[in-house]
């Protein structure tokens, strides 16, 4: 993999105002210029030969900052080692003790910076005429501490930007698992809501195939009228069943349609028209009763004509909804087990009665269900009803 001169080396550093190739050319030709400028403005400095090399010197320590990202202490060891005995390398060892307060930690930066002083008493040593030893130190001193406050503070810049940036993702990302745990709990609530419809229906067309299993002797238009109806509950369940795989493959879950508790006589002419005889008793006193509470009270009622459907075909089942705001909504099926009843073989794992236990719970209610004294089969649910 290629990598650009003067490239970051930490991926996580914001993207810089110059492309790294430009700062760097850029820092190069400051190093080298100024360090022509620091010789050129000595009163006493190297001749002939001497000054040739110095030039060399501080033009290959001004190049060396191309490797400021890779390696920084490396390359302010030799810009250190080069200011100590070449002025014109003076400048490129202000840039390479910048890179190394940039990219390495404080005492790192602070160690160099010492060394970066004690070059400029080196360079003094060796050309004393220039200027005074404490003018010498203290501009070196307030270099060296420059550099390495600036490159200090640009590092605790990045690193801030950086914990910003991922605190950011983080979040985002947070905010994604969420919203994915809420899809799943809508698909899984969706799922949940057509188990019980397309059972139902299921149960339904099983009531209509044992009737006419049983009596083979029905005349010819009683056929046909039976075998439309179980036509036409298996196609309103192959339809329910399409709509809710759509609507789960799909991102976008729109709310289904929910069950009213005045559309529990329609539930129950569903299971009359199919041979079983269930009488309804509704005595819920309000024109306009909570939505969840119709839904509830509506699906309570559709699990426990299931059952009965079932395990008691064609058994006498009672209906019973009553209630009224401010004292609670009493839904109630009780079914015989008629002697010779044969249950439907419809293999089921209790599921239904399970999931309305949880849905009355959740809703601050209470569900109960089994044999009664005299042998009927109870399902009674006791709902909250706000005033």
């Amino acid at each position: 993999m290629t990598r650009s001169w003067g490239a970051a080396e930490d991926p996580a550093e914001p993207a810089p105002v110059l492309h790294p190739s430009v700062a760097t050319v850029l820092m190069v030709a400051c190093s080298v210029l100024g360090g022509l400028g620091m010789l050129w403005g000595l009163r006493q400095g190297p001749d002939g030969v001497l000054r040739y090399a110095d030039i060399a010197a501080g033009v290959l320590c001004s190049l060396a900052l191309v490797w400021r990202s890779r390696a920084p202490i490396v390359v302010a060891a030799v810009a250190v080692v080069g200011a100590a005995f070449f002025a014109s390398a003076g400048v490129a060892n202000v840039f390479a003790l910048f890179s190394v307060a940039r990219r390495r930690r404080l005492p790192v930066a602070l160690a160099l910076g010492v060394l970066n002083v004690a070059a400029g008493l080196v360079l003094y040593v060796l050309y004393p005429s220039n200027t005074s030893l404490g003018i010498t130190a203290a501009v070196n001193i307030a270099v060296s501490a420059a550099a390495v406050a600036w490159g200090a503070l640009v590092q605790s810049h990045q690193q801030l930007l950086a914990s910003l940036r991922e605190r950011a993702e983080r979040a985002e990302a947070e905010q994604r698992l969420r919203a994915d745990q809420i899809r799943n709990a809508e698909r899984a609530r969706i799922a949940r809501e057509m188990h019980d419809v397309v059972a139902h229906r299921v149960s339904l067309v099983a009531l209509h195939a044992g009737g006419l299993q049983v009596r083979p002797d029905l005349p010819t238009e009683e056929v046909s009228s039976v075998a439309g109806l179980i036509r036409q509950c298996a196609q309103d369940a192959l339809d329910e069943l399409r709509g809710v795989i759509g609507i789960l493959r799909t991102e976008d879950l729109s709310p289904l349609p929910q069950p009213r508790l005045e559309d529990i006589p329609d539930l129950v002419a569903e299971s009359v028209h199919a041979g079983q005889p269930v009488r309804l008793t509704m005595s819920a006193a309000a024109d306009d009763p909570p939505g969840a509470l119709g839904r509830d009270a509506y699906r309570i009622v559709q699990e426990a004509l299931t059952n009965a459907h079932k395990h008691a075909p064609g058994a006498p089942t009672t209906v019973t909804v009553e209630g009224a705001p401010g004292k609670g909504l009493q839904v109630t099926v009780r079914n015989e087990l008629a002697p010779g009843g044969e249950p439907l073989r419809l293999e089921g794992a209790g599921a239904g009665l399970l999931g309305l236990t949880e849905r009355v719970s959740l809703s601050g209610g209470t569900f109960t269900h089994g044999r009664t004294a005299d042998g009927d089969f109870l399902v009674r649910a006791e709902l909250r009803w706000p005033r």
